[in-house]
């Protein structure tokens, strides 16, 4: 791998499915990127609401504030200001797929703003202090890694190269934004990052666990918050299916392999194996 390759973006998420932003630095700890998906929207019953079920949920634009909490905006609403709930305030369980755990709600103001954007009864969660969720492959994370309210793994890369292929086979090109990642990497050739297995980013070590099974989401306009046809899935199913599987792949999960570290946008990327 040539020492040309380099993280090119860096986005975090800090509301599960809502809009992310892009960043020129971010820290990590055992959960991942410290303000990427921490805190997470959820029915009255406590499973979370995903772009799945509700893309409007990508109208939603979260800040983070500096004493960490949260300033919600949206089209049409009062921007709202949500502090971090204290850890032994209004404490309950929510699922993230099969994951049961442990979160604090962060009251009734944050539920009916949100209720007004997105016409449906839901809560605003923050991460719980005993939050643990295993990863589904874990080659050697480093102690205490776990997932925060992301889908499977704390992060997720995608190459520069490989949506410029994408979107050469599609009718109209798509932003990078459809495809959520946390690290995008520029200086390799397309999809390279399917055969890395170990990658140093910077000073830090990650190991490439699973690619990226891709949904509806991807078919969300991160503007509008509507769906926009069928693309991209239905030029992926044409070449990226795994083994004749009905999922459609796109981008690589990574977990980290030390506890903590430091991200930028420049790093230098090396395969290691």
């Amino acid at each position: 791998m040539s020492t040309t390759v380099r993280v090119s973006a860096l986005y975090e998420y800090p509301v599960k499915s809502c809009r992310g932003r892009p960043i020129a630095e971010a820290r990590y700890d055992a959960l991942g990127l410290r303000h990427d998906r921490r805190w997470m929207v959820v029915r009255p019953d406590g499973r979370f609401l995903s772009q799945r079920e509700q893309p409007r949920l990508a109208t939603i634009f979260p800040r983070i504030t500096p004493e960490g909490g949260l300033c919600l905006s949206a089209d049409g609403q009062p921007t709202l200001p949500v502090p971090v709930p204290p850890a032994a305030g209004a404490e309950c369980r929510v699922k993230v797929w099969d994951d049961e755990v442990e979160a604090v709600d962060a009251g009734p103001a944050a539920a009916q703003w949100l209720q007004a954007v997105l016409d449906t009864p839901a809560r605003l969660v923050h991460i719980g202090p005993g939050h643990r969720r295993p990863l589904k492959r874990d080659p050697g994370a480093a102690a205490g890694s776990s997932p925060a309210f992301a889908d499977a793994y704390p992060f997720l890369l995608l190459s520069e190269a490989s949506l410029i292929e994408l979107n050469r086979r599609l009718p109209r090109p798509l932003p990078v934004n459809r495809f959520r990642p946390n690290i995008v990497v520029a200086g390799c050739q397309a999809f390279a990052e399917d055969g890395w297995s170990e990658l140093s980013i910077g000073p830090g070590r990650f190991a490439v666990v699973s690619p990226c099974a891709r949904c509806i989401t991807t078919t969300t306009d991160q503007l509008r918050g509507e769906r926009d046809g069928k693309e991209p899935l239905r030029t992926l199913a044409r070449f990226r299916r795994l083994q004749g599987g009905p999922e459609v792949y796109f981008g690589q999960n990574l977990v980290h392999l030390e506890p903590a570290g430091l991200l930028r946008v420049g790093d230098p990327v090396q395969v290691l194996k």
